[in-house]
């Protein structure tokens, strides 16, 4: 390294790391909580080596460990590794995604984990970091609100090539983070139209889920030519668009039964019925958000304290210790408690931002805003579907879930950041 490691450990960004621990520190506490049986002795008393890792607090014990290691590789290695050997990642993952695909041993109806003796490793999560790690790499030497259609046309296959291969091992959840890549494109440069399209398609979409298809066209119609009739003079140029627009509209509001019915899982489907009607199936699909809402309502202001959760005791919530580890938090320590944990996570994407932001580089300022954008989706999703206000999607709560893959691959995303933020004063402008 070219500084002494005094200098360079004051270049860390310890507020991050702080926040980071304390995260990690707390998601094992609930970790703990949610794996806890009454019956079990407390702790480590009384219990074999076997035993022990037969629990996940334990093993997730020997995960923050490991973690840790982690860290401390990726704040040592030359940080400049990560910008050059950026598409080797890329690579590597995307090749482990295709080797997943065709030998890995179905779980749950999904193809997605690699198992390597006692230990099992999911490649869609590592591919945020690496995707992260290459599209910045790529867009260090373009000007995204300048550039030719060829140039976005290679990121967008280089953004959607992971989770296509993730779509096709049946894991849909981790797929869907990656649309959380155009946050960081739109700062970059891409067009705000892009994102307003696409928001309005989602609404469509929703729309065409809960009301009548021909009043909702009817609706859009009427929409449409209200503008028309108000710019009738502007409009009257552009009349073949609006009717390219409108022709799209109506295709993907009949293309909704198609895609729900013969594109989706049954299973998919079953978690939007329920998102919709709660009571759909109140004893099968619905049943984790519905015991899951329970759980949090029941914590009160205060919760019921620690290792005091009933529904969590008595495993009325299945994943708990992964998924659905919010309903952990919400139970047991309340209303304040659940408070805390949100504020950490908005103090977490807050100083991200800010590291992002105070990059010399096209490179480190791009995977910044990456990962930032990563976090905030797991977040906003993860504690929307234990609430039912989102479909229950299968992510976790960064940091705090259970799970090695998951921990390492927010450990990866975070320390790859803090190691390019360390020598931010040492980059050149690209």
């Amino acid at each position: 390294m070219s500084s002494s490691p005094a200098r360079y450990s004051r270049s860390l960004d310890w507020v991050t790391i702080g926040i980071y621990a304390l995260m990690v520190g707390l998601g094992w506490l609930n970790v703990y909580a949610a794996s806890y049986s009454p019956d079990a002795p407390l702790g480590f008393a009384g219990q074999s080596f076997q035993e022990l890792m037969a629990n996940n607090w334990f093993k997730q014990i020997i995960w923050i460990g490991t973690a840790v290691v982690l860290m401390v590789i990726l704040v040592v290695v030359d940080y400049k590794a990560y910008d050059t050997f950026a598409y080797v990642f890329y690579a590597v993952v995307v090749l482990l995604l295709l080797v997943t695909l065709f030998i890995a041993r179905p779980i749950a109806g999904s193809r997605s984990w690699l198992e390597l003796g006692p230990v099992r490793l999911q490649p869609a999560e590592f591919a945020k970091f690496a995707t992260a790690l290459a599209v910045s790499r790529f867009m260090a030497g373009i000007n995204l609100r300048h550039q030719n259609w060829r140039d976005q046309a290679v990121l967008a296959g280089m953004t959607l090539l992971p989770p296509l291969l993730i779509i096709a091992s049946n894991e849909t959840g981790q797929a869907l983070v990656f649309g959380a890549f155009l946050l960081a494109y739109f700062r970059e440069g891409m067009s705000p139209l892009i994102l307003i399209v696409l928001a309005a398609a989602g609404v469509i979409l929703i729309l065409a889920l809960l009301i009548p298809k021909l009043w909702l066209i009817g609706g859009i119609t009427l929409i449409l030519g209200g503008v028309f009739l108000v710019n009738s003079r502007v409009m009257r140029h552009h009349l073949p668009l609006a009717l390219s627009v409108w022709a799209v509209v109506v295709g993907m509001v009949f293309g909704v039964d198609f895609f729900f019915n013969q594109v989706l899982q049954p299973h998919q489907r079953k978690r939007i019925e329920v998102l919709i009607n709660p009571s759909a199936d109140p004893l099968g699909v619905g049943w984790n958000v519905t015991q899951s809402k329970i759980a949090i309502g029941s914590g009160g202001l205060m919760g019921k304290g620690f290792l005091e959760g009933t529904q969590t005791k008595f495993d009325f919530v299945p994943e708990q210790s992964t998924d659905f580890i919010f309903c952990t938090v919400g139970e047991e320590w309340g209303w304040m408690g659940s408070i805390v944990v949100i504020i950490l996570f908005m103090a977490l994407l807050m100083r991200l931002v800010y590291v992002a932001e105070r990059q010399k580089s096209v490179f480190g300022r791009t995977y910044g805003y990456c990962v930032a954008s990563i976090f905030f989706f797991h977040f906003a999703v993860n504690v929307g579907m234990t609430i039912g206000l989102a479909p229950v999607v299968g992510i976790p709560l960064p940091l705090f879930s259970y799970g090695g893959s998951s921990l390492w691959s927010f450990t990866i995303l975070l320390f790859i950041m803090l190691a390019i933020d360390a020598y931010r004063k040492q980059d050149l402008v690209r």
